[in-house]
């Protein structure tokens, strides 16, 4: 995005129909079409020192965190959610919480994104605008500009209207470590709120379905929530948003990883009413369903309640609770306890209940 910035030298060129007009493939051809949609659309709202260099990528200060030099940790996820819009949010602040998520699950503090658009030709600007509003509106709200970018613009009918892939970049403290194989037993694991919001907001849209309370995406970032848990000074040794394949698939990838087994309490787990009859509806196990704005942390017993009320205290985990122990087990089975006393094997997703939900 950020190389097309100040290369129109002469000529008038209209300005861009923000309500009535279409992208084309002049959008994409680097030309003073697409350095007008670069400037008028992307750059008027995303705009801040670092994307305003104008050149091909933006130079960026050394990473320090409280004034120390610190480690790099990058991510990069690519968003096709269908439909572009739904309850609680769109692609747009989709593409900024996904990425922002990603690096602060890992304890970094998240500081910059990439993004990069691809746009079908005949896809309204109206809708783009919006979209790229949120994602602005998202950006700040997380404290993470958007410094560099790419546009590209396919034939009609080999898109989809607008896909978003954002890479972020954040600094890591020496001495902090968080994955997926740092899991022992008898650490517990707790949820930073109800599950399943994501992914059923997604599929009653797409299903022009309603009920008697709405149902919203909880898409946000969490990178504000996750520095007040690391505050804490507490034993935490995983976090991981629990995206496609939900807690179910987000268990089984830790249980392999830290070569242990899991077991949950279903009357634990918190599912909203309206989600839980909305999963039975459609033949859903909420276990499995996404989620865009919630966190799984697995820490020391001894912590369990530091990380609690740390996590009470923010809006963003006010119904934070305990839902089941890390155990030995030799086949790193994750278990849940019914409701009713039995055991039953929570394991990988055969195949894809809920495509393109993210």
């Amino acid at each position: 995005m950020a190389e097309a910035q100040g290369k129109i030298r002469s000529g008038y060129v209209r300005p861009l129909d923000l309500k009535h007009g279409c992208v084309d493939l002049t959008h994409g051809s680097g030309g003073r079409s697409m350095v007008q949609l670069i400037s008028e659309l992307f750059a008027r709202h995303l705009g801040n020192e670092y994307l305003g260099q104008g050149n091909d990528g933006a130079v960026l200060p050394a990473p320090t965190i409280n004034g120390r030099a610190g480690r790099l940790v990058m991510s990069t996820d690519s968003h096709v959610v269908s439909p572009l819009f739904f309850p609680g949010g769109d692609i747009g602040c989709l593409s900024v919480h996904g990425t922002v998520n990603d690096v602060a699950v890992m304890g970094a503090t998240p500081l910059y994104l990439a993004a990069g658009f691809v746009l079908e030709e005949g896809f309204p600007l109206a809708d783009l605008a919006r979209i790229v509003e949120s994602m602005a509106h998202a950006a700040r709200e997380a404290g993470v500009p958007v410094v560099t970018g790419d546009t590209k613009v396919v034939e009609r009918g080999k898109g989809d209207g607008v896909f978003i892939t954002t890479t972020g970049v954040g600094v890591l403290p020496d001495g902090l470590e968080l994955g997926g194989s740092l899991a022992r037993p008898g650490d517990v694991i707790l949820v930073s709120g109800s599950l399943g919001d994501h992914g059923v907001a997604i599929m009653s849209k797409r299903e022009n379905l309603s009920f008697d309370a709405p149902i919203e995406s909880d898409t946000a970032a969490l990178n504000g929530l996750i520095a007040a848990m690391l505050a804490t000074g507490a034993g935490l040794r995983c976090l991981r948003d629990p995206t496609r394949g939900g807690l179910a698939a987000t268990l089984n990838e830790i249980a392999g990883q830290s070569g242990v087994g899991m077991m949950l309490y279903e009357k634990a787990i918190p599912v909203k009413p309206v989600v839980s009859a909305a999963c039975e509806f459609l033949g859903l196990d909420p276990l499995y369903v996404a989620n865009e704005g919630k966190l799984i942390a697995i820490c020391s017993a001894l912590d369990a309640e530091l990380v609690l009320n740390a996590m009470r205290a923010h809006p963003l985990g006010r119904e934070a609770c305990f839902i089941g122990d890390v155990i030995a087990d030799d086949h790193h089975f994750v278990q849940l306890t019914t409701a009713f006393g039995g055991r039953r094997i929570v394991d990988w997703l055969a195949g894809d209940q809920l495509p393109r939900i993210c």
